[in-house]
């Protein structure tokens, strides 16, 4: 069964306002690692009191807490994520999609003596779907 908004906030001591579980609610079931104006946009019709102040202090303190991550593939835009497993990102260089790949276990023990604040994987390049769109407009 897949936790609940509410149920990871409280797991992670933070009080959970409707608007707080209406951001992490949105991460957790889009995974389009979205940013932050997309999440208001999606937002605000349902919830029309709300500010995009209010959606960028909740996303720098799910961040901050570990809640969430914060994905800065590029310079233009941070992307947010819920998914909590260490996982690789591709962003695709075409349209700006980025996917998720599991990885095998990290030995996070070759890191004892480190102290470790964020662990960011990520690759650049095209996607199949652009590369097909790329292959057809070529022949």
């Amino acid at each position: 069964m897949k936790e609940s908004a509410q149920n990871r906030l409280r797991r992670y001591n933070i009080k959970p306002s409707v608007q707080r579980m209406a951001v992490l609610d949105y991460l957790m079931t889009h995974h389009t690692h979205p940013t932050a104006d997309t999440i208001f946009n999606a937002l605000y019709p349902s919830i029309p009191t709300l500010s995009k102040a209010t959606v960028y202090n909740t996303l720098n303190l799910l961040t901050e807490q570990g809640v969430i991550q914060m994905i800065t593939i590029d310079e233009k835009n941070a992307r947010f994520d819920a998914r909590e497993t260490p996982h690789l990102h591709f962003k695709c260089n075409e349209c700006d999609e980025i996917y998720d790949f599991d990885l095998p276990p990290f030995p996070m023990d070759a890191l004892k003596d480190f102290e470790v604040s964020d662990i960011q994987l990520y690759c650049k390049g095209v996607c199949p779907s652009c590369r097909k769109k790329k292959s057809n407009t070529n022949n």
